[in-house]
């Protein structure tokens, strides 16, 4: 085969391209699955899959298909779609282009309502606290549809229960695509006006397409921003919408919105009779109780006898002054005897004081120290004394006195016959005089061994 018989891939691409687009049964195709690998992309074309346990598809929607779908697609979900079938050619892939999404086993609206209910109820706006309606209002605006009977009902209930108050309407599409942004156009108006005190929303009954303005939530945050109280009415008292849900107080029917919204004028003047009548027999009872209440002080001491009032004063004044005496007293005998402890240490401590005391120790001092003096020299003299007389006793002239004498030559005493020699002159010492004499012999004692 020559190379010019061979198929380029774009051509074979094109080819079953073709093939898949002039195909009467993949035009228009019904398929059920489970979307994979979804991820919104807000405000943009939708790519995801669809399988089941044995296949998987690839599946693209457009923006403006989408755009369309009243529930918000999740990954797992069971969904119904219809679409046509072709080739992508860049990647050779073949998927399907959805024109129409709905929940397999539960209604697109249903869905829809759920996932908006679970999510403002996350965001807590239907615990938010509501506000309170006013009980008697002057006007009262209404949005609702100017032809159905929502707003003759509300009229025909007011002006029969409550005719002084002005019912304003506020006429709105309450059906199909546009309804929704008219309610809150409308909405927003009433507050823009400023000068109501409670808004009515409403409708009649029907389908929960018939219904489903009230279930976008454009509404539902238009109702909670509302500074206004709202009472929502809408469909039957078996249909609740998320406008019922986040509106101040939901009404069953227009009927009992306007009872809700109005007091019985006939019933508000018996109660004000009848708080009258209470006023009056309250003002009159406490009238009587001040009254004896007045009298009670009239005849009280104080007015009777005023000098009552400052007895008890009195009274206290003087033990008061008593104390204050005393007081006084007892701080100033206190501040004599320091002044007189501080007047004694101060004479204590005088020059002159101290002078005469010194000179007092000086007296003294000379005193024992003459008396000290004298008792030193008469134990000093009778010591010499004794030390005369025991000198006395030991003296040589006392000695000498009984007869004794002693010898010395050369000026030096003799004690011993050895020092002496024949012929040397020596001194004799007697007890009235001396005598000069000569040594002739000498005559040594035979105990010292000499002859």
């Amino acid at each position: 085969m020559e190379p010019s018989e061979y198929l380029t891939v774009s051509a074979l691409t094109s080819y079953i391209k073709r093939k898949f687009d002039v195909d009467p049964y993949l035009g228009k195709v019904y398929l059920t699955g489970e979307i994979s690998n979804f991820r919104l992309r807000p405000n943009a074309h939708q790519y995801f899959s669809l399988k089941d346990d044995h296949a998987k598809i690839s599946a693209i929607m457009f923006k403006s298909a989408f755009s369309k779908v009243k529930f918000t697609p999740e990954e797992g979900m069971k969904v119904l779609v219809t679409g046509r079938i072709s080739l992508y050619e860049p990647s050779g892939s073949y998927q399907i282009y959805v024109d129409h999404m709905e929940p397999d086993g539960v209604g697109q609206l249903y869905q829809a309502y759920e996932q908006l209910k679970r999510k403002l109820e996350q965001e807590g706006i239907f615990s938010a606290p509501k506000k309170a309606l006013p009980r008697f209002p002057k006007r009262i605006a209404v949005v609702t549809s100017p032809s159905g009977a929502v707003i003759r009902d509300i009229i025909t209930t007011a002006r029969r229960r409550y005719p002084i108050a002005q019912i304003v309407l506020f006429p709105a599409l309450v059906q199909g695509n546009e309804a929704a942004g008219d309610i809150v156009r409308q909405i927003e108006r009433v507050n823009r006006i400023g000068n109501f005190d409670t808004l009515i929303i409403g409708r009649g009954g029907g389908s929960i397409e018939d219904l489903w303005p009230f279930n976008e939530e454009s509404v539902a945050r238009a109702i909670f921003e509302s500074q206004l109280p709202v009472i929502s009415s809408v469909g039957h008292e078996t249909d609740t919408t998320i406008a019922d849900l986040v509106a101040d107080v939901r009404a069953a029917t227009p009927t009992a919105a306007a009872e809700l919204a109005v007091p019985v004028l006939s019933d508000v003047l018996l109660e004000i009779n009848q708080d009258r009548v209470r006023i009056y027999h309250a003002f009159h009872h406490h009238l009587a109780m001040y009254q004896e209440q007045l009298k009670k002080l009239r005849e009280a001491y104080v007015f009777q006898q005023p000098e009552r009032l400052y007895e008890g004063y009195s009274q206290k004044v003087d033990q008061l002054t008593t104390q204050l005496q005393q007081t006084m007293s007892h701080r100033l005998s206190l501040v004599q005897a320091q002044i007189e402890a501080v007047d004694k240490r101060l004479k204590v401590a005088s020059p002159a004081t101290q002078i005469t005391q010194l000179k007092q120790n000086r007296r003294d001092l000379t005193a024992r120290l003459n008396r000290g003096m004298q008792q030193d020299f008469n134990q000093q003299k009778q010591h010499l004394a004794e030390l005369a007389q025991s000198l006395d006793y030991l003296s040589p002239l006392k000695i000498m006195g009984r007869g004794y004498s002693y010898v010395t030559s050369k000026q030096k005493v003799v004690a011993d016959v050895n020092q002496l020699h024949s012929g040397d002159k020596v001194v004799m010492h007697l007890t009235n005089g001396q005598a000069n004499a000569t040594i002739e012999s000498i005559q040594p004692d035979k105990k010292d061994g000499q002859s």
